[in-house]
C-alpha cells in the first residue's frame, strides 16, 4: 500500500495538516499510522464527507463535544470566553464555584483555566496571543503558565452503587497524581509524602487516607514549584445526583465534603479554587465552614456572559457560515436564558443546529440524565402539576427560587422543583426580585422552543409512565395519518391510562394534556396554544414545520355533568372553530390543508368530530 504525508494528504483534500493530524490523532483516517514523529496516510483513505467540505470553503468545523481549550483553539471555530479569567483575576475570589445547567461550557472553560494557570515545560501562552485576554495587559499576562494546577472532572461519576462511585472517584484522583510524576522523585517532598504519592498510584492508599488526597497533592505542589497550587474540579455534583437517585447520597456528600474541606478549606497550599456544577449542594451539606466561597449562580450577573452564547456572539457565528438570515429562527429555539440580567443561548444547541444545515431541533433533551426530575414528578402535589401544565401553555408563574437547594428538598418540598429546573436550565426567569434571605421571588417561564419538547416529554412521562407514552406514540401516528377516528380512540385510550379520579378537571386540564401530546411531535409541529387566528383564540394549533404534512386547530370544550351530549359538545367546538375562522393564520401562510378538530371531554371521556379547509 502506498502511503501519504500530512502535507500531500492536506493539498488532495483541502484540509490544513494541523486538522488532518488532529484526525489521525483522533483516529477518523482508517489506516493512518505514527512512524516516529511523522505520520503515514493510506492513500486511499477517506475522511468525513461534512469535513473535507467545510475544509474545502476555507471554514473551520464546529466544536461539538470538544471540551479541551487547545484543540477547540487550534481546529475549530472558537467563541472567545477568555474575558472570565480578567473578570476572575479583578476579583481574586479563594475558591469559585460556577453553577450552570448542563452543555453550557463548563468544562471547556475550565480547562481554560487550567491551560491558562498552569506551569508548563511548553510555552502554553500560545494559545492566548491571539484572545481577548492577551489584550488586557501585562498585569494579567503575569498569571500565565504560573501555578501547578489540579484538575479534576467528576462528569463521568455515575453508578448505580457506592463501591462504584467512590472506586471511581479514587480512580480520577490517581489519574490526577499520575499527571504529576515529578512528584514520585521530588527531593523537595518528605518521606512521608512520597510514600504517600505511591500508595496513590499502586492503589494501596486506606479509606481515611484518601480523603486527604487533594490536600497531601497541593501540598506536595507548593513544595515542589515554591508556589501556590490552583484546584480546579469540573461537575463536582454528578456523583452527588447520581448518590440522590441511587441511594447513597448520605455517603458521597460525606466523602466529597471531606475531601473538599482538605482542598478549600484553611489549606495554606491554595492559591485559587474553582468549582462547577449545576446545583449548589448548600454549605451545610458539602461546603460546611468554607468562608472563602463564592457562590456564581444564573441569578447572578458577574461572568453571565461566559458560560452559554449571548446575541452577538451568535450572530457572528451564524455569519461565518453563512447563515446570518437563521438568526431570528435560533432566537425562538435556542434563546431565552437569562444569566443575572444578561440573555443567553444555548451553545450545545446552536452549534449542532448550525452543524445540522440549521434544521432546528431539541438537541438539548439527550444530553443528560432526567431520573431526579422524573422522581420529584412522581410524587407532585396537583397544584404543582397543574403549574406545570400552565408553564407548559406559554404561562409565566410567580414562585421562590431557593438558590441553597440542596437534593432531598426536592421530595420534602416539591414546591422546590421549581428552583431546580431553573437551575437546570429547563425555566427561565423573566424578573427577579430579591429577598432578605438572599434568594429570590421569580416569574418563570419556559425560555423557547427548544425546552417546550424536552418540558413537555418530562410532564408525560410524569403523568401516565410507559403505558401512557406508547398511547401518546399511536395519536402521533393518528395525526400523521390524518385518522380522527382512530385519535378520538387513542386519547380516550390515554385519558383511561393517566387521569386519576382526584385529577383538578377542567378545560385547561384537558388543553394541557392535549399540548403535551402534541408538543412531542418534536421538529415537525409547532405547537401554540391560546393565540389569536381569525376572529379569536383557537385552544391548541399544529402549524407543520414541513411540506407534505396537514396544520391542526384544535377547540376543546369540558363539561363535569355526567350524561350531557359530548357528541353536540365537540359539534359546537367544531363550530366555534368555523365561526371564528381560527384556520385562518396558517391559510394566510399558504398551508393548504387543514384539519379543524373539536373535541369534547367528561372525565375520562371524549368525543370528537372534524372537517377540512383548504385553500
Amino acid at each position: 500500500m502506498k502511503y501519504l504525508s500530512i502535507n500531500e494528504a492536506s493539498k488532495l483534500w483541502g484540509i490544513t495538516p494541523r486538522r488532518i493530524q488532529q484526525l489521525c490523532k483522533s483516529g477518523e483516517i482508517p489506516g493512518a499510522m505514527k512512524q516516529g514523529r511523522a505520520w503515514q496516510i493510506p492513500d486511499n483513505a477517506e475522511v468525513n464527507s461534512k469535513t473535507r467540505g467545510t475544509a474545502r470553503k476555507g471554514l473551520l468545523p464546529l466544536p461539538i463535544g470538544v471540551s479541551s481549550y487547545v484543540e477547540a483553539v487550534e481546529n475549530y471555530y472558537y467563541v472567545d470566553k477568555t474575558l472570565l479569567i480578567r473578570d476572575f483575576i479583578d476579583a481574586l475570589t479563594k475558591v469559585s464555584l460556577f453553577t450552570r445547567p448542563r452543555r453550557f461550557g463548563k468544562t471547556l472553560n475550565m480547562d481554560m483555566l487550567r491551560v491558562f494557570f498552569e506551569k508548563a515545560d511548553a510555552d502554553t501562552s500560545v494559545y492566548f496571543r491571539d484572545k481577548a485576554i492577551w489584550s488586557c495587559g501585562e498585569y494579567y499576562r503575569a498569571f500565565q503558565g504560573r501555578y501547578p494546577v489540579i484538575y479534576l472532572s467528576f462528569k463521568d461519576v455515575k453508578f448505580s452503587a457506592w463501591t462504584d462511585a467512590r472506586k471511581d472517584m479514587e480512580n480520577c484522583l490517581r489519574t490526577e497524581f499520575a499527571r504529576h510524576a515529578e512528584l514520585e522523585t521530588s527531593t523537595k517532598c518528605n518521606a512521608v509524602e512520597r510514600d504517600y504519592y505511591k500508595k496513590m498510584l499502586d492503589g494501596s492508599i486506606g479509606e481515611v487516607d484518601l480523603l486527604r488526597a487533594l490536600a497531601v497533592l497541593s501540598a506536595m505542589l507548593h513544595k515542589h514549584y515554591q508556589i501556590e497550587t490552583v484546584i480546579i474540579i469540573d461537575e463536582y455534583d454528578t456523583p452527588i445526583q447520581q448518590g440522590y437517585a441511587n441511594g447513597y447520597y448520605k455517603d458521597v456528600v460525606g466523602f466529597i465534603r471531606n475531601l473538599f474541606s482538605g482542598a478549600f478549606k484553611d489549606n495554606a497550599s491554595l492559591a485559587y479554587g474553582f468549582l462547577t456544577g449545576i446545583l449548589r449542594v448548600a454549605k451545610e451539606s458539602v461546603f460546611s465552614g468554607m468562608n472563602n466561597l463564592k457562590v456564581n449562580s444564573i441569578m447572578d450577573d458577574r461572568y453571565s456572559a461566559y458560560f452559554g452564547f449571548i446575541r452577538a456572539e451568535v450572530a457572528e457565528l451564524l455569519s461565518y457560515y453563512g447563515k446570518g438570515e437563521k438568526l431570528d429562527e435560533v432566537c425562538e429555539w435556542y434563546d431565552g436564558y437569562r444569566f443575572g440580567h444578561q440573555d443567553i443561548f444555548n451553545p450545545w444547541s446552536v452549534v449542532n443546529y448550525v452543524d445540522d444545515n440549521c434544521y432546528p431541533k431539541a438537541f438539548w433533551q439527550a444530553t443528560g440524565s432526567n431520573e431526579i426530575i422524573g422522581d420529584i414528578l412522581s410524587a407532585a402535589s396537583p397544584e404543582v402539576t397543574e403549574n406545570l401544565r400552565r408553564l407548559m401553555q406559554g404561562e409565566q408563574l410567580a414562585t421562590y427560587i431557593d438558590t441553597d437547594v440542596i437534593y432531598p428538598d426536592l421530595k420534602r418540598n416539591t414546591s422546590s422543583i421549581y428552583s431546580f429546573l431553573l437551575v437546570a436550565g429547563y425555566l427561565k426567569n423573566s424578573e427577579i426580585v430579591p429577598q432578605n434571605d438572599g434568594n429570590f421571588m421569580c416569574k418563570v417561564s419556559i425560555p423557547n422552543k427548544e425546552i417546550s419538547f424536552v418540558y413537555a416529554k418530562e410532564v408525560i412521562s410524569r403523568i401516565g409512565g410507559s403505558a401512557a407514552e406508547s398511547t401518546a406514540a399511536s395519536i402521533q401516528q393518528a395525526i400523521f395519518e390524518k385518522d380522527v377516528r382512530r385519535l378520538k380512540q387513542h386519547i380516550e385510550d390515554y385519558l383511561v391510562q393517566t387521569i386519576s379520579v382526584y385529577d383538578k378537571a377542567s378545560e385547561a386540564f384537558y388543553q394541557g394534556l392535549m399540548i403535551g401530546l402534541c408538543a412531542i411531535l418534536n421538529n415537525r409541529y409547532s405547537v401554540k396554544s391560546n393565540r389569536e387566528s381569525g376572529d379569536g383564540r383557537f385552544d391548541v394549533q399544529l402549524k407543520p414545520l414541513g411540506s407534505g404534512l396537514p396544520g391542526f386547530v384544535f377547540e376543546l370544550k369540558w363539561t363535569k355533568e355526567i350524561g350531557e351530549d359530548l357528541d353536540k359538545l365537540a359539534q359546537s367546538a367544531l363550530e366555534q372553530i368555523r365561526d371564528r375562522r381560527y384556520t385562518a393564520e396558517m391559510q394566510a401562510e399558504g398551508i393548504t390543508e387543514i384539519i379543524s378538530v373539536g373535541l369534547a371531554f367528561c372525565g375520562k371521556n371524549v368525543a370528537s368530530t372534524s372537517d377540512y379547509a383548504e385553500n
